[in-house]
């Protein structure tokens, strides 16, 4: 069992997705994903990294034709004793044989960024969700990003220190973690120069929760309407550049040329 198994065998994404912050997440990008589906008949979808199954579940109940991809069988698990009609196969995010080419008009890489850790590996899953997805189609990837890092680990819990001094930081405050880490962390850069290299099309970037991380006990301390012109905010700022880099999750949306 590796790192990432025994993280996710402690922690419950779905819990993390129904929080505030998580719900701010969640909404935004269901949002997209439904702007994203609309220009297709009868759309196929592919969940790569599909966890507890959180979206790929509820695009399923949606009526829509869902298969995920899941790395973690203590994840795979739940996602399966949800009784939903995604049909869901153990696999990683680098290496999609299981399917051939062009084979869904939607693909989802919701979770895999989070936890490769070198451009090379980033660049094959990226390449790899372009294989799978039909010419014209459209991907989604979702990024933790490097300040969210920064200020909530080194400055907020006070470990700044510590990263210097392990490297964990460079001169230019950049991530630099390892595998052990189980995070991986980009800018916004980082994200152009892997659409790039793997020929996709940007439609758009977003912003897929602002500044909702970094406010948790503020959200939780708001009542249900204010904390829906909260969300009613968030979204009227989220495709702002002077937002991205500053949010603790960006999603990229992109078109397969």
């Amino acid at each position: 069992m590796n790192e990432i198994e025994q993280y996710y065998n402690k922690f419950c994404e779905d819990k993390r997705l129904l929080s505030r912050h998580g719900t701010v997440e969640y909404v935004t990008s269901m949002k997209y994903i439904h702007e994203c589906l609309k220009q297709y008949e009868n759309p196929s979808i592919l969940d790569v990294g599909a966890g507890t199954g959180r979206y790929s579940v509820a695009l399923a109940e949606q009526g829509y034709d869902v298969t995920a991809v899941e790395l973690v069988k203590y994840n795979l698990g739940i996602l399966k004793s949800k009784k939903s009609s995604v049909k869901a196969f153990q696999g990683t995010a680098v290496k999609l044989s299981r399917f051939g080419d062009e084979s869904f008009d939607l693909t989802l890489v919701f979770g895999p960024m989070y936890h490769l850790f070198t451009f090379e590996e980033k660049l094959q899953a990226l390449r790899e969700a372009k294989r799978v997805t039909k010419k014209g189609g459209t991907i989604l990837v979702a990024y933790c990003m490097n300040e969210y890092a920064v200020i909530t680990h080194a400055f907020k819990e006070r470990h700044i220190l510590e990263d210097l001094k392990a490297g964990k930081l460079d001169e230019n405050f950049r991530t630099q973690t390892k595998t052990e880490d189980l995070y991986s962390y980009v800018r916004t850069e980082d994200i152009a120069e892997l659409d790039e290299a793997a020929d996709l099309e940007r439609v758009k970037i977003i912003s897929a929760d602002s500044a909702a991380d970094f406010m948790r006990p503020f959200l939780n301390a708001l009542s249900e309407e204010e904390f829906q012109e909260f969300i009613r905010y968030h979204l009227s700022i989220c495709e702002r550049g002077d937002i991205l880099g500053a949010s603790a999750h960006t999603l990229d949306i992109l078109r397969r040329k």
